[in-house]
């Protein structure tokens, strides 16, 4: 199987999908540092939350499902509903049930990008992602990795420890100054 199938696979999908998306979580650090360095459960992929209509039409025929915030109960997502916060989980299934997307639906404020968790941590939206030299959009990896700050997993470890040397100054600095206000203390401070 060639490297980063379950990705090209989705971003194929995605190639229509004419608004900012982004993949997301564990895969985007493997991105990140252009090899994959453990095992996945699935493929995330963030988009803007005003963009979650254009999502659903893109996705026509997939079997939609929502995730109530602290339920981890997934939902029939209703046509003409709309997400709103603190929500932000939409699991998206293939018509021939071969492909399963989580969906994160991500904060915006003109032209920044705001932590859904604590509002006042920004990111221009023009760094909150990257993309790889084939062009596969993927989540900025300070941004992935204050997300995974939360109560970190192994998984979330290991994805730190892989991303920290391939992080240049600013991104450094950006996660450093987040985690001091999300995560007062937090120890990923010390060792960035």
């Amino acid at each position: 199987m060639e490297p980063f199938h379950p990705v090209r696979k989705v971003a194929a999908i995605l190639e229509g999908f004419r608004r900012p998306w982004w993949i997301a979580g564990g895969w985007a650090i493997d991105l990140l540092v252009e090899r994959e360095t453990r095992a996945h459960e699935d493929v995330e992929v963030a988009i803007l939350r005003g963009d979650q209509r254009g999502l659903r039409n893109h996705l026509r025929g997939w079997r939609l499902e929502r995730v109530v915030r602290g339920s981890f109960v997934k939902t029939p997502w209703p046509e003409g509903e709309w997400i709103a916060p603190p929500d932000h989980e939409i699991h998206a299934r293939s018509p021939d049930a071969s492909l399963e997307l989580e969906v994160l639906l991500n904060e915006r404020e003109g032209d920044a990008w705001r932590f859904q968790r604590l509002p006042e941590v920004t990111r221009p939206l023009v760094l909150a992602g990257m993309r790889t030299a084939d062009g596969v959009p993927f989540l900025a990896p300070e941004i992935v990795l204050l997300y995974k700050a939360k109560d970190p997993r192994e998984r979330d470890i290991h994805d730190f420890r892989v991303a920290r040397g391939a992080l240049d100054e600013d991104r450094r600095q950006w996660l450093r100054d987040a985690l001091a206000r999300v995560h007062p203390g937090h120890p990923w401070i010390r060792e960035l």
